[in-house]
């Protein structure tokens, strides 16, 4: 998400007016008209001013707390506890827990594929970071590259460059030597800081002061950079995660999830807990289910190739009833009919706007992309990226992501050259006390945190 980076301070803007108003109603919430008038006045005036920034604050403070319509058709609770009573039963979900998968080892060729994944599908997606997928697929066309098969490179003609506004500090594949900084590895990181000091003993809380010593505010952006302004504040989790957050269902804590699962080797619900603990400083419903859901599903992925199973194992560990499970039960449902991958692109399409910040950001339409990339990728590597790339919305994430299951599926060996090699055997971090580091020894070192976890 490094588009979205904003200077080390929050001031909220026009889009933020707009995206509380949008969350508040993906929430069912009940707007009464007095609240609906300071909206559209808002919307109308901006909020450049500091009268109008101190006036929308004030409008964070009561939208959090409207109720919900009586038929809201969604359970979305944001506590442990009540998350887990609202997850499928076993006869939905073909077992619960543990029992889901087979608990095996993880070897150091797997966890080597996941970070290798992760990495070359972040890649893959940053230059392209926030297009729209019918101007990636323009862009695609046009240098004779579609569909996606290769790293994109920044070295076309003028008038190419000119018409789709190339950014020249792009990660273009030309550009770069190894794994440049984003903060889809950044999280990464911070996550094995925490386990290898914590094992798998630590609380959100925890997580919040190793994010205050180690985690630069100007590295992060929206949920991330409020969770942080809030801790500042001396405002702890869980409501750290509430407070003044128009960003609370966000794709921030999904690109999180990963160091959880890979640590929790066929342990999926011990997995989706310690993504809980991390989430819930920073998000709240689908926004910590969104993590939930990807670090049970790389809690599974080392026990079996199927990635239909891989996302069953995933939505065991979320409620049924939320909206997440609802639109990966979709793709799902499609792919089981026999639809081509072109028939979920324009349903996506259809359904969340590109244009609008709040969908291609968003947990849900991210989370979807991803589902049906692993499952129209059906086990091949370059293709699952590429497509988790090529349709659009946050593509660096959902590259990373789906890159990381897909890696930890198949382990490094399985990797083709083409996607690891570039990679140059290192990757740099925006961490305090960290520059760049070799995947060797990250690798090491969640060898390390995965022994230390496992003796939960």
């Amino acid at each position: 998400m490094d588009q979205l980076w904003q200077p080390p301070y929050v001031r909220f803007e026009l889009l933020d007016v707009q995206t509380e108003w949008l969350q508040c109603e993906d929430e069912g919430r009940i707007i009464p008209p007095e609240v609906k008038a300071e909206f559209e006045r808002l919307r109308d005036e901006g909020v450049e001013t500091d009268a109008n920034q101190e006036a929308f604050l004030r409008l964070l403070d009561v939208t959090w707390r409207l109720p919900v319509v009586e038929d809201f058709p969604y359970e979305e609770p944001s506590d442990l506890e009540s998350i887990r009573a609202a997850r499928p039963t076993p006869s939905d979900s073909g077992g619960e827990g543990e029992g889901l998968v087979k608990a095996i080892p993880a070897s150091e060729d797997r966890i080597r594929g996941a970070w290798l994944g992760r990495s070359a599908g972040c890649l893959l997606g940053t230059p392209v970071e926030g297009w729209p997928g019918v101007c990636i697929e323009k862009m695609l066309r046009k240098t004779d590259r579609w569909p996606l098969r290769s790293y994109m490179r920044g070295d076309v003609i003028e008038a190419i460059e000119k018409e789709f506004n190339f950014n020249p500090l792009a990660r273009w594949i030309d550009r770069v030597s190894h794994m440049p900084e984003d903060d889809d590895l950044n999280y990464t990181l911070i996550a094995l800081q925490l386990l290898g000091e914590k094992g798998g003993d630590f609380s959100p809380l925890d997580v919040a002061t190793h994010w205050l010593r180690f985690l630069p505010p100007w590295r992060t952006c929206t949920a991330e950079r409020l969770a942080i302004r809030n801790f500042m504040l001396a405002i702890p989790p869980p409501r750290s995660a509430i407070y003044r957050n128009p960003y609370r269902e966000w794709i921030g804590a999904q690109i999180r999830a990963d160091m959880f699962g890979w640590v929790c080797p066929g342990r999926p619900e011990l997995a989706a807990e310690l993504a809980w603990r991390d989430a819930s400083i920073s998000h709240v419903g689908n926004g910590i289910y969104g993590e939930m859901w990807v670090a049970a599903m790389l809690a599974a992925a080392v026990s079996t190739d199927d990635p239909g199973e891989v996302i069953a194992a995933g939505l065991a560990q979320v409620p049924a009833r939320s909206r997440l499970t609802e639109a990966v039960t979709r793709v799902v449902q499609m792919h089981a009919d026999g639809a081509a991958y072109e028939d979920f692109v324009a349903d996506h399409r259809n359904r969340w706007d590109a244009e609008k910040l709040h969908h291609w950001v968003h947990t849900i339409s991210n989370a979807e992309i991803v589902a049906a990339a692993l499952l129209w990728g059906a086990g091949n590597f370059g293709r699952t990226i590429c497509l988790a790339v090529q349709t659009g919305m946050d593509t660096d994430c959902n590259g990373a992501t789906a890159g990381s299951v897909v890696g930890l599926m198949l382990g490094a060996a399985a990797l083709p050259a083409e996607w690891t090699e570039p990679l140059g055997g290192k990757v740099t971090f925006g961490v305090v006390g960290v520059d760049t580091v070799s995947f060797d020894q990250l690798v090491a070192d969640t060898m390390i945190a995965i022994k230390k976890v496992g003796k939960l």
